[in-house]
C-alpha cells in the first residue's frame, strides 16, 4: 500500500513522523534493479567504506536503505511495504515502534541492523527465545552476506568459541538474557582471550515490552557453588500445617505477600520451641518460616511453577511460559523446592548481577519493536528516553472486538465458554482460547475432550512444540488452548503455512480469539487480542470473565460489584456497565502500582549499577594490564624488593595482577550479599521518621568507600602471609583464578520484604493512621505489634 493512501486514512502525523515519510519518499526515488548483483555488493562496500571513515549514518540512511530494498527483494523475493520503510526509518532514529502482529517486524529491523553495522562495531538484535534468535538469523541472514556483512547468532547451549565467533559478526541475533549473562561472564574472566563480547554499539530490541517492561527489575545473576549445607525445612512445613488462615496470618490486599498474626507466632514459638521467634538467634529460622509460609500459601503449581525432571521451573506471569533460568531469591527457591520433597541446588554465591533495565543501557544505542507499546509509552520515555510511534497497519485492521461478557460465577462461564466453543466449531471456524494459567488450560482442555472436541494445548508443560502448535492453530477446524504465550515471534496464518482452506476460513471470519479471564495488564490482553486480524483478515475477539476470577477477587471487584444489582437468572451474563468499569478501574490501578514499584527499584537499584561500572572499569584496566604495581611497592618496599628477588619482576606483576582481580570478584560478591542485607530492612527507619531512599544511598556509598579499601587490604595481606615452598609460591587460595563451577539464572527481584515496605519507602512522613488506612486488614494494635515484634523484642533500636 502506497503511503497516501495510508494518509488518506486521516493518521495523525506528528513532526517526527513527517520527517519520516520525507525520508521514505528519498528512499523510494532511487530505483537499483538494473543494478548487477555485483554493483549492488560494490554499492554496499562503498557505503561500508564511507561509514568506518567517519561519515555519519544519518547521510547514508537513503542510498543504504534503498540498497537493503533490492537485496531483500532479491534474496527474498519480498516486497517491503511502505509502513516496514517507515518502522525502519523510526527504529533508526531510536524510536520504540509499535507495530502490530504480522505487519513485518522481523523484516523491518534489517534495515536499521545494515545501517548500523556498517561502521563494523556490530549491531545485536535481542529477541525473547533461541527459537527466535536462530529463526530470524537463518532467515534475514542472506540479505547481509548478499551485502557484504556478516551475521551469526547465539544460543544458550553455545561453547565459548562459537559465541566469540558470532558476536564478532556484523549482526548478531541474540536473546538479552543470554547477552547480558554473557556480559557478565565475561567481568570475570581472568584472560581477555576467554571474553566474547566486543564494546557495545546499538541493539534493537524485538518484544519491547517483555524485555524492557515485564522484566526490567529481574536481575541477572551469575553465581558460583558455596561450601555449606543446604537448606532445612522439614519441621517448619509442619509447624505451616497447623496454621489457620486469617487468624495465625494475612495476606495483602493483591495476596502477593503474607504476615504472620501475633496468634501464629506465638503458635510457631510452641511448635518449633524456639522461645522467642524474633530473637537474634532465630533470624535464620525466622526467615525460613516467612519462606515456608509464602512458598505453601502464595505459591501455586502449575500456577506459578511446574515441577519438571525434579526440578522447579518458574512460569513467567506474563507469558506463561517456563522462565528458563531463572529462581525466587535462595531462601525461597529452596522453600518452594522442599515444599515439592525435592533436593535443593539453588544456594549460591552471587558474583556479579545486573538488572536487565541496567543492561540494556549500556547499548550507546537502541531501538525496540513490539505489538503493544503505546499504552507504556511513558515508561519507555521515563526509563529509556525513547519516544513510541504507533506504525499504521499496512492493510485496515477488520478485526471485530466484541464487548466482554461477564458472569456470576466461574461455573456459568465455563458452561457459556463451552456452548460458544461447540457453535463455531460445528461450522469449522478456527479458535484460539486464551487461559491464565496451566491449570485452567488443563481444566479447560478436558472439558472440551469430553465434549468430543479435539484441541491442541499450548503451555509451559509443551511450550518447545509453540512453532509446530502455532502453525497450525489457523486451520479449519482447529482449536488451541494456550497460556498466554502464543503468537511472541510467530504469527497464526489462516490456513496454516500452506494456506488450506484459506477462502472458506475468511468466509467464516477468520480467527475467532477467546480470552477467559482478563490479565492485570490492558497491554496483556491487546497482545492476545492481536493474534487475529493479521494483515488485514478478519478476525474476532471475545473475553467470558466471571465475578470469581482471580483478578476480580484479588483486588476486590467481586464485593464492588455486588449480584443483588443483577437479573436474579445467575446463569445469564451480567449486563450492568459498572462490572466493565470496575476490572478496568482494576486494570488501570495495577499497572500504576507495577509502574511505581518500577520506579522505586530503579531508584534503589541505579546506585549499584553506577557503582559497578566504577569498579568493572578497574577491572578491565587490570586484565588489559594497564596498571601497575605501586602500592606493594609503596606500602611494603622491602616485601616488594624480597619477593622480586626470589620470583622476578614480571612473575611479581602477574601475581598481583591475578590477586587484584580475585580480590575485586570476592570483595564485590560479599559487597552484594551486604547491600542485600541493608535493603531488606531500609524501609523500617521511616518508623524513626527517616527518609529510607536518603538512608540507602548513605550507606551504600559509605560502604563502597569500604570495598575499596578493603580490596587493597586483602591483596596486601596475602602478600605478607604469601609462601615459597619447592613447588612455587602459596598464596594461602584455593582457586586464585575464580570458582571452577558457576551457573546463570534470573531472579524475582523485590528489595523490600514486603508492601509495608514499599508504602514506607516511598512516602517521606507516612503516619500509622494513614498507613493503617491503605493496608485494610492490618489493626493499628497489629502495626504495633509489628513493630514491636521487628524491634522491641528484638533489643535493637533505630537512633
Amino acid at each position: 500500500m502506497q503511503i497516501n493512501t495510508i494518509l488518506n486514512r486521516r493518521i495523525k502525523v506528528d513532526p517526527a513522523f513527517k520527517l519520516i515519510i520525507e525520508k521514505l519518499n528519498l528512499i523510494k526515488a532511487i530505483n537499483l534493479k538494473s543494478c548487477s548483483d555485483t554493483k549492488l555488493y560494490e554499492i554496499s562496500q562503498n557505503l561500508i567504506y564511507k561509514a568506518r571513515n567517519g561519515i555519519p549514518a544519518e547521510l547514508l540512511i537513503v542510498e543504504a536503505y534503498a540498497l537493503v530494498n533490492e537485496a531483500i527483494y532479491r534474496v527474498l523475493e519480498l516486497e517491503t511495504f511502505d509502513v516496514q520503510f517507515i518502522a525502519g526509518i523510526a527504529l533508526h532514529k531510536g524510536k520504540l515502534i509499535e507495530m502490530q502482529t504480522g505487519e513485518g517486524k522481523t523484516l523491518a529491523a534489517v534495515y536499521p541492523a545494515y545501517l548500523n553495522a556498517l561502521t563494523g562495531k556490530g549491531v545485536h538484535i535481542l529477541t525473547v527465545n533461541d527459537y527466535l534468535a536462530k529463526r530470524d538469523a537463518a532467515w534475514m541472514g542472506g540479505i547481509y552476506r548478499y551485502l557484504g556483512l556478516s551475521v551469526g547468532f547465539v544460543q544458550e547451549s553455545m561453547p565459548n568459541h562459537e559465541r566469540l565467533k558470532s558476536y564478532n559478526c556484523d549482526i548478531t541475533y541474540v536473546t538479552a538474557k543470554e547477552s547480558g549473562f554473557d556480559f557478565l561472564r565475561d567481568s570475570l574472566s581472568y584472560d581477555k582471550k576467554d571474553q566474547v563480547h566486543r564494546p557495545f554499539h546499538y541493539a534493537i530490541v524485538d518484544e519491547a515490552d517483555s524485555i524492557m517492561i515485564d522484566e526490567a527489575r529481574i536481575p541477572l545473576v551469575i553465581a558460583a557453588e558455596m561450601d555449606e549445607k543446604k537448606d532445612a525445612f522439614g519441621n517448619i512445613f509442619k509447624a505451616i500445617d497447623i496454621l489457620i488462615p486469617e487468624i495465625d496470618y494475612n495476606t495483602d490486599e493483591s495476596s502477593r505477600n503474607i504476615y504472620l498474626t501475633n496468634i501464629g507466632i506465638e503458635k510457631i514459638e510452641e511448635f518449633m520451641n524456639c522461645g522467642n521467634l524474633y530473637d537474634e538467634m532465630n533470624e535464620d529460622l525466622l526467615s525460613k518460616i516467612h519462606n515456608a509460609l509464602h512458598a505453601a500459601v502464595l505459591l501455586q503449581r502449575d500456577v506459578d511453577y511446574i515441577v519438571s525432571n525434579n526440578k522447579i521451573e518458574l512460569v513467567d506471569e506474563f507469558t506463561g511460559r517456563v522462565a528458563e533460568n531463572r529462581h525466587w531469591p535462595d531462601g525461597l527457591q529452596a522453600a518452594v523446592e522442599a515444599k515439592e520433597g525435592l533436593t535443593s541446588d539453588s544456594k549460591g554465591r552471587i558474583l556479579s548481577s545486573i538488572t536487565m533495565q541496567n543492561f540494556i543501557h549500556l547499548y550507546p544505542g537502541i531501538s525496540g519493536m513490539t505489538g503493544t507499546a503505546k499504552s507504556s509509552s511513558d515508561e519507555f520515555m521515563d526509563f529509556y528516553g525513547l519516544d513510541t510511534i504507533v506504525i499504521p497497519t499496512n492493510k485496515p485492521c477488520i478485526r471485530i472486538d466484541h464487548t466482554d461478557v461477564v458472569f456470576s460465577c466461574k461455573e456459568v462461564k465455563y458452561k457459556a465458554l463451552l456452548d460458544e466453543i461447540k457453535s463455531v466449531h460445528s461450522l469449522g471456524g478456527p479458535m484460539l482460547i486464551g487461559t491464565c494459567s496451566i491449570v485452567e488450560s488443563e481444566r479447560i482442555a478436558l472439558m472440551l475432550s469430553d465434549a468430543g472436541i479435539t484441541c491442541q494445548v499450548l503451555n509451559a508443560k509443551n511450550d518447545e512444540l509453540e512453532a509446530k502448535i502455532i502453525a497450525n492453530a489457523g486451520m479449519l477446524h482447529a482449536v488451541t488452548v494456550s497460556t498466554n504465550m502464543a503468537g511472541r515471534g510467530t504469527d497464526i496464518k489462516l490456513g496454516g503455512e500452506s494456506g488450506l482452506d484459506r477462502d472458506k476460513i475468511l468466509a467464516l471470519g477468520g480467527l475467532y480469539v477467546i480470552g477467559t479471564n482478563r490479565h492485570e495488564s490492558i497491554r496483556i490482553d491487546n497482545q492476545l487480542r492481536g493474534r487475529a486480524g493479521r494483515q488485514g483478515d478478519p478476525g474476532s475477539t471475545r473475553f467470558f470473565i466471571s465475578l470469581e476470577d482471580d483478578l476480580l477477587v484479588k483486588y476486590g471487584i467481586d464485593k464492588i460489584v455486588r449480584l443483588d444489582r443483577h437479573s436474579e437468572n445467575q446463569d445469564a451474563p451480567l449486563r450492568k456497565p459498572v462490572v466493565m468499569k470496575g476490572v478496568l478501574h482494576a486494570q488501570r490501578i495495577i499497572e500504576g502500582q507495577n509502574y511505581d514499584i518500577r520506579k522505586t527499584l530503579w531508584k534503589y537499584s541505579n546506585i549499584i549499577e553506577i557503582q559497578r561500572q566504577h569498579l568493572y572499569k578497574k577491572r578491565m584496566d587490570v586484565l588489559a594490564d594497564d596498571f601497575s604495581a605501586d602500592f606493594l611497592k609503596i606500602k611494603e618496599p622491602d616485601l616488594y624488593q624480597h619477593l622480586i628477588s626470589k620470583i622476578g619482576k614480571i612473575n611479581l606483576k602477574r601475581l598481583e595482577r591475578d590477586l587484584t582481580l580475585y580480590y575485586i570478584d570476592q570483595c564485590w560478591a560479599d559487597y552484594l550479599e551486604h547491600v542485600s542485607y541493608i535493603r531488606d530492612g531500609i524501609h523500617l527507619v521511616m518508623i524513626a521518621g527517616q527518609n529510607p531512599l536518603e538512608e540507602y544511598l548513605f550507606e551504600i556509598s559509605r560502604s563502597f568507600k569500604e570495598l575499596n579499601i578493603s580490596i587493597e587490604s586483602r591483596i596486601m595481606d596475602t602478600f605478607r602471609n604469601i609462601k615459597l615452598t619447592e613447588n612455587g609460591i602459596d598464596v594461602g587460595i584455593k582457586n586464585l583464578k575464580g570458582p571452577s563451577a558457576t551457573w546463570t539464572y534470573l531472579v524475582n527481584d523485590n528489595p523490600f520484604e514486603d508492601d509495608i515496605g514499599l508504602m514506607l519507602a516511598s512516602t517521606r512522613n507516612i503516619g500509622f493512621a494513614a498507613f493503617a488506612v491503605s493496608v485494610p486488614w492490618i489493626s493499628p494494635v497489629l502495626l504495633i505489634s509489628l513493630i514491636y515484634q521487628r524491634f522491641i523484642k528484638r533489643g535493637r533500636h533505630i537512633d
